[in-house]
């Protein structure tokens, strides 16, 4: 990991480390998070030096970036080489990674569901299994339902919505919107 600094060359090799944590591999972890602190867009060839990995590995790793929408290809005029940007928004960031979890985990989740719950049951086991499967479903399209919403909310009222945390609770339950705790169906 040469001409890097020491706080870079840190960021890096853990975003590697955690990168297995977040479903992707280590090398393309380090590679994200060696574009998206760079003042500048990088070419392929700058990222393989600078982290020490094989072109083709940058090659695979940069084409899985792009497939989750977290870098973006840029052309600099006068230079036929691709360069690579990230969004330097956090909340930019987590927005498309939220989108893409989304479409590739739970819209597929929820169409299995879906065509799970229009069979019809033809033993009892099946009938408690669909029961269970309907509250995974409800439970799922209602989280989909508020994802919606918060993705149409700018990043200060986003902001504002999650330091409140607890107290949302509070005030839902002040204004007679929440049922309390022990009143939930079990």
């Amino acid at each position: 990991m040469n001409s890097m600094t020491p706080l870079v060359r840190s960021f890096v090799a853990h975003f590697g480390e955690m990168g297995s944590r977040w479903g992707i591999n280590r090398t393309v972890g380090q590679i994200y998070a060696l574009i998206f602190v760079s003042p500048r867009p990088l070419n392929a060839d700058e990222i393989a030096e600078r982290l020490e990995f094989s072109r083709s590995n940058v090659s695979m790793g940069l084409k899985e970036l792009q497939a989750w929408r977290l870098v973006k290809l840029r052309h600099l005029s006068g230079d036929r080489r691709e360069y690579f940007e990230a969004p330097s928004d956090a909340w930019e960031i987590f927005r498309t990674l939220a989108e893409e979890r989304r479409r590739r985990e739970i819209e597929p989740t929820l169409s299995m569901l879906r065509n799970a719950l229009l069979e019809e049951p033809t033993q009892e086991e099946d009938r408690i299994a669909q029961e269970r499967m309907k509250g995974m479903h409800d439970l799922i399209e209602l989280m989909t339902t508020w994802f919606d919403d918060v993705q149409r909310m700018d990043a200060q009222t986003l902001a504002q919505l999650m330091k409140m945390g607890s107290r949302v609770g509070k005030l839902l339950e002040y204004t007679g919107k929440l049922r309390p705790q022990s009143a939930l169906p079990r």
